[in-house]
């Protein structure tokens, strides 16, 4: 029989011994360190100045001064002097230096709760995986704020790439919002997952609007210059309107079907006195009568002339167009 426990080492008082205290006395000294584990730190290697009764500290690799060779080694200092103990597999320690409890498994002391940082996956509720890293299963999940504002960021790597949110029906792509391919907002739908249709852009480097049949949009021109609008398609109809606050718009507001395709044309059905339709005439800043703004059509777009001595913009609406 051995003369000391299996798992602690704690000596046993053997039959006839002398100073059956001294071996009763060094297995209360080892439960006392061992029994609730603290240690002063995990991965030390320099012995302390002046250490305190009853400290112990969890050794890392090269260990110095009264530590040397002890590496990996539980060392409690008592009595004046340096014990040192072997760890098991499933000993647990409260770190003291940083507040975590960790556990010892195969020559190190790793914490019982892994810190929550660059984690390789998280699930809530079900199992993350390689492609969804975080997965939550839940009837409904909350962001809130922390004080004041809270913002949700959707981040892409470039301009070709995908940041979105997509809305599925049985695991089957029907809705989605986001910058889809581009850096304009997308809003598009499917039947399959497979067919999409962008039913609403949003450009971003302008703020003009897209939808089926739709497109609105502002330009601002300056006195003598022209604005050029592309078409979003070779035929329709344009509704444009003056907006100024310190003079009436309606008089250099119009409305016209047009054809900016193999055969140009515009066609006004209604108009202000102050807007003067051209037709195909192309405009050069100069091109029509003083004072007044001038339309016409070019290939694939609209050009518009303001010659009413100061900058104006304009908003405008094309329908019933592909």
């Amino acid at each position: 029989m051995s003369n000391l426990s299996s798992n602690l080492s704690l000596p046993y008082i053997l039959p006839s011994q002398a100073q059956k205290h001294v071996t009763h006395n060094e297995a209360l000294h080892r439960l006392d360190r061992l029994v609730q584990l603290s240690v002063q730190a995990i991965g030390a290697t320099t012995p302390p100045a002046a250490p305190e009764n009853g400290e112990i500290h969890a050794l890392g690799n090269n260990a110095t001064d009264a530590w040397a060779g002890q590496d990996g080694k539980l060392a409690s200092f008592a009595d004046g002097a340096w014990d040192f103990l072997t760890p098991q597999d499933g000993w647990r320690a409260w770190n003291l230096g940083d507040d975590t409890l960790n556990v010892y498994s195969s020559g190190a002391w790793l914490p019982v709760v892994p810190p929550l940082q660059n984690l390789d996956g998280l699930g809530v509720g079900t199992t993350s995986d390689a492609a969804n890293k975080f997965a939550v299963a839940s009837d409904a999940a909350l962001f809130t704020h922390a004080g004041t504002d809270h913002r949700l960021v959707v981040n892409k790597a470039g301009a070709m790439d995908t940041a979105s949110i997509l809305l599925q029906s049985d695991w089957s792509g029907r809705a989605e919002i986001g910058l889809t391919g581009d850096d304009d907002l997308h809003f598009r739908v499917s039947p399959d997952n497979s067919a999409w249709t962008s039913a609403l852009i949003l450009r971003s480097d302008d703020g003009v609007t897209d939808a089926t049949c739709l497109r609105s949009g502002r330009i601002d021109i300056g006195n003598d210059s022209v604005g050029y609008i592309a078409t979003p398609g070779s035929g329709g109809m344009l509704a444009i309107t003056s907006v100024h606050p310190s003079f009436p718009q309606a008089g250099f507001s119009g409305l016209y079907t047009y054809d900016t395709g193999p055969s140009l044309m515009l066609v006004e059905l209604a108009a202000g006195p102050d807007i003067e339709n051209l037709n195909a005439s192309p405009l050069t800043g100069t091109t029509g009568t003083d004072s007044k703004v001038s339309i016409s059509v070019g290939t694939g777009e609209i050009q518009i002339e303001n010659r009413h001595n100061a900058s104006l913009f304009f908003s405008y609406t094309f329908l019933n167009t592909y």
